[in-house]
């Protein structure tokens, strides 16, 4: 058996970005991003057909605990526009509706929810398909469980994350740690590229030994070792700090178990109170597995 995570956040911004401003429910409010996101998921279990899946929610789209470790976390994102946060929870219902597990929390992201869920299914026996366009979440590419961005019909193993990213899922973290990235804010150590980080990352293996060795950089056939090295060594701090900012906690207290995660089909009633109240009347047609 297989457990489908599905990373909420990016489908329901990428259905509001690409559906029309004119798509509203019968009292003028907008429901593009709605709409959008029940298409996503009626799509994802036309195709994949789950036998156990969770949708994962994150209780604020710019906060979380890590910005108690580092107020600027995901400060430089642009504040989400009203008409999309406004639609957040009738996502979550529309999930609810079609018979989908749904997990949010104000202080840990929708990552960390993830990530306890794929643990939970792993220590169960089972493996998870992780739905997202996220690398954040490549992190957690093992042998039982796989990411697979729907949108672009792409599947990534552990092959494929290195393939692409040019480290292993375990080194991503150190990979982040030491580029940065610019879209959750996370520092890095000034003046290392991404390509440098993959360099020393493929030396070194990870960043404590990175750093319990970091005499040896400069003699890296790598341009500018002795730059890099100083870099290194004047970004020590911040270099931590991003890996504790991206690292995806896999143990948060979490009322669940496996069988919360079967799939039982949609709720009737649940589906036509609010569909109707949303004027989905069209989509509705798409439903094949009732409760």
């Amino acid at each position: 058996m297989t457990t489908y995570l599905i990373d909420a956040s990016p489908y329901i911004f990428r259905a509001h970005f690409s559906m029309p401003s004119s798509l509203v429910d019968p009292e003028g409010r907008p429901a593009g991003a709605t709409y959008g996101f029940a298409s996503f998921l009626l799509k994802l279990l036309a195709e994949e057909e789950p036998t156990h899946l969770a949708v994962a929610f994150d209780g604020s789209l710019t906060t979380s605990f890590r910005n108690e470790i580092f107020p600027e976390y995901k400060a430089k994102r642009e504040t989400p526009p009203e008409e999309l946060v406004s639609q957040v929870e009738n996502c979550r219902r529309v999930a609810e509706c079609l018979g989908m597990a749904t997990f949010i929390d104000d202080s840990y992201e929708a990552d960390d929810l993830i990530g306890t869920l794929s643990t939970l299914a792993s220590g169960a026996g089972q493996k998870s398909v992780i739905v997202t366009s996220d690398k954040d979440l490549a992190q957690l590419v093992s042998e039982s469980v796989t990411l697979l961005d729907f949108a672009r019909e792409t599947r990534y193993s552990v092959a494929e994350v290195e393939e692409k990213f040019g480290v292993r899922p375990e080194q991503m973290v150190d990979l982040l740690a030491l580029a940065g990235d610019a879209v959750d804010n996370i520092p890095g150590v000034r003046g290392i590229g991404n390509k440098t980080a993959v360099a020393l990352l493929r030396t070194f293996g990870d960043l404590g030994t990175l750093y319990q060795r970091l005499d040896e950089v400069e003699e890296l056939p790598i341009r500018g070792a002795p730059s890099v090295r100083a870099k290194l060594e004047s970004g020590r701090e911040m270099a931590f700090l991003s890996q504790e900012l991206a690292t995806i906690h896999c143990q948060i207290p979490l009322q669940a178990s496996l069988d919360d995660l079967s799939y039982r089909g949609a709720d009737r009633d649940c589906v036509e109170a609010l569909f109707g109240k949303l004027g989905f009347d069209r989509i509705r047609q798409r439903i094949t597995n009732w409760g």
